[in-house]
């Protein structure tokens, strides 16, 4: 689904021309007053990019009517470049100033770097940390100290119920039955086999050993 932007500026020309700009990439509102402004941010656009000097009603006007009823990024759009203003502007909502003339790349580029943000933000994440390790469950990765750790589905799937359950031991016939399901053609060797191979890639990490032995019984992890 598109990310839908509001852009509000009373100047006709630099409006079209910036939906021009950015319609194939994403959905598209436009205002061409402060008062229109207010009323398109009742769509709950993804992001907003809204001039400071409008006759009816200015974007700091705008930004403070809106900001409590929005939480999507608002970009000022002005000529203004006094620390001052920008203080201004910031006090009331804003989360960037794009100072005109502007390069519509430049500006595209800003767009984009405050929607993944957002994105960043409001995206469900089941994550916890191991140390320098990091185990996003809900994108099924690993990193550690920010460096991805390549695991294979199975891999992950081991690595997942052994730290959702640190400090408890699973046998490798535990272990298997749970990943690969009871109905499994291998045996409770192939388990010993990817244990082997997620500590050899955790190894090119980390000195910490994550996936510990326990003889006779079968592993934990120590986190």
């Amino acid at each position: 689904m598109k990310a839908t932007l509001l852009i509000a500026d009373d100047e006709r020309g630099v409006t079209d021309t910036m939906k021009a700009y950015f319609s194939p990439r994403y959905e598209v509102l436009t205002a061409y007053s402060g008062q229109e402004a207010v009323q398109k941010a009742e769509r709950q656009p993804d992001l907003i990019l809204l001039d400071i000097n409008m006759p009816d009603m200015d974007g700091l006007t705008v930004c403070q009517t809106i900001r409590s009823h929005v939480a999507c990024p608002i970009l000022f759009l002005t000529a203004r470049i006094e620390s001052a203003d920008q203080i201004i502007g910031f006090q009331a909502g804003a989360d960037d100033y794009i100072i005109k003339p502007f390069d519509l790349d430049e500006l595209a580029a800003r767009v984009d770097a405050h929607l993944r943000r957002e994105r960043r933000r409001n995206r469900p994440s089941n994550l916890r940390f191991f140390g320098e390790c990091a185990v996003d469950y809900s994108a099924r990765t690993v990193t550690v100290r920010g460096e991805a750790v390549p695991l294979s589905r199975r891999e992950f799937d081991i690595l997942e119920l052994l730290s959702l359950n640190p400090g408890q031991v699973f046998d490798r016939e535990r272990i298997y039955e749970t990943i690969w399901g009871l109905d499994g053609e291998g045996s409770s060797d192939t388990v010993m086999e990817h244990v082997r191979k997620i500590r050899a890639k955790l190894a090119r990490h980390t000195l910490h050993g994550y996936i510990e032995t326990v003889w006779g019984c079968g592993y934990k992890w120590n986190g």
